[in-house]
C-alpha cells in the first residue's frame, strides 16, 4: 500500500463552516483538526463565498459574473470577481496568520470541473456543459488556476504539505444524464465514464499535489474517480448502497477513504455526535469491505458527511471534535 499524505488516525472537515467570522472559523478548524486542518469556506457571506463563485475565482482568463442569480461567463472581470478575490484573500490571510508555525498536511478545496460546467452558464445561455469545447477550456483554466492556488498556499504556509479537494456533487448526474436543460423539459446528454475521468485527470495532474475527490451523493462513480488518479475519495457513508465492490476495489488499490460519518445537522432530539459512535460506524464499514483492521488508521480519514455551513456553530465544533476523537480511537488497533 502506498504511503498516504496524512498521519494515521487523522480527521478533517469537508470545507464549509457556519457564520461569517473567518478568524473564528479558522481557529476552530486548526484547534479541532490538528493533524489535517483545512482552509475554511464561509458561504453565509454571500456570492463569491459560495462553492461556485469561490471556485470560479480560480479560473484563469475565464472571467465570470452574476446574472439573474446565476454565475455566467463574462466578457471581462468585474465587481463580482473582485469581491470573490477579496473574500479569498481574507481567508488566506487568516490561514497564513494562524498556521504560521504549522507543519503537516493542510487541505484546500475547489469545485471540480464537472460541477463548474453544470453551474456556470454560457454568455448565450445554457450551461457550459452543453459545449464540449467550453468544457475543455474551463478544465484547462481551472487546472492552471488551482496549480497557482496550491503554489500560493505553499508560499504562505511553507512547512505545510498541501492536499487539494475537488468537490464534485454534480458528477453522478453528469454521467447519468440527469442535468436538466434551462427549460427543465429535457436533460443534457450523459457523459461517458472515460471522458468524465479524462477531464478530472487533467486537473488532478496539473495540481502537483495529492487530490481528494468529494461527492456527497448516493451513486458516486468510484471507478471514474479512481481512473482520474485521485489519491482519495470522500463519501457520505449514510448514502452508500449495498454494492460495495467498486469502493472495495478502490481501497484495495491503495486509495485513501475520507469517510463522511458525522451528520451535518444536529438530530431533532438535540445532542452532539459521539466520537465513539462515529468510530464504530467507520469500523463497521471497514469490516463490510473485508480489509484487515490494521490498514484502517492509515487509509481512512474521518470527516463530516458534507459541509457544515448549515449547522449551528456549536454543533459544527462538536462534529469536528467527534471526527478527531473517532480518528484517535481508530488508530488504537
Amino acid at each position: 500500500m502506498p504511503d498516504l499524505p496524512w498521519p494515521a488516525g487523522s480527521a478533517t472537515g469537508i470545507g464549509s463552516m457556519p457564520g461569517a467570522d473567518v478568524a473564528e472559523a479558522q481557529r476552530i478548524v486548526l484547534g479541532e483538526l490538528p493533524e489535517l486542518p483545512h482552509l475554511v469556506e464561509l458561504p453565509d457571506r454571500g456570492p463569491g463565498a459560495d462553492l461556485l463563485g469561490r471556485s470560479a475565482g480560480f479560473l484563469v482568463d475565464l472571467p465570470v459574473q452574476l446574472y439573474a442569480g446565476r454565475w455566467q461567463v463574462a466578457p471581462r472581470p468585474g465587481r463580482d470577481l473582485r469581491r470573490t478575490a477579496d473574500l479569498l484573500e481574507r481567508d488566506l490571510d487568516q490561514l497564513t496568520e494562524q498556521a504560521d508555525r504549522y507543519a503537516g498536511p493542510v487541505k484546500v478545496q475547489s469545485a471540480g470541473p464537472w460541477t463548474l460546467a453544470t453551474g456556470i452558464d454560457l454568455p448565450i445561455g445554457g450551461r457550459l456543459l452543453r459545449d464540449p469545447g467550453a468544457v475543455r477550456d474551463l478544465t484547462d483554466s481551472l487546472a492552471e488556476g488551482l496549480r497557482r492556488h496550491v503554489a500560493e498556499i505553499r508560499r504562505r504556509v511553507p512547512r505545510a504539505d498541501v492536499l487539494l479537494q475537488l468537490d464534485e456533487p454534480s458528477l453522478p448526474a453528469v454521467i447519468a444524464g440527469r442535468i436538466p436543460t434551462e427549460s427543465g423539459l429535457s436533460a443534457y446528454p450523459a457523459v461517458d465514464e472515460p471522458a468524465a475521468a479524462a477531464v478530472l485527470r487533467t486537473v488532478v495532474q496539473a495540481a502537483g499535489v495529492p487530490v481528494v475527490v468529494h461527492s456527497c451523493a448516493s451513486d458516486v462513480p468510484v471507478p471514474v474517480i479512481r481512473d482520474a488518479g485521485a489519491a482519495a475519495l470522500s463519501l457520505d457513508l449514510s448514502l452508500l448502497g449495498t454494492d460495495l465492490d467498486p469502493l472495495g476495489e478502490a481501497v484495495d488499490s491503495g486509495m485513501g477513504l475520507f469517510a463522511g460519518a458525522v451528520p451535518t445537522r444536529p438530530p431533532a432530539a438535540g445532542g452532539k455526535p459521539s466520537g465513539k459512535e462515529v468510530a464504530e460506524r467507520v469500523r463497521t464499514l471497514w469490516q463490510r469491505l473485508g480489509f484487515p483492521i490494521t490498514r484502517l488508521p492509515a487509509q481512512v480519514v474521518v470527516t463530516p458527511a458534507c459541509g457544515l455551513a448549515g449547522a449551528p456553530v456549536s454543533y459544527a465544533r462538536g462534529a469536528l471534535k467527534a471526527c478527531r476523537e473517532a480518528g484517535r480511537r481508530l488508530a488504537e488497533v
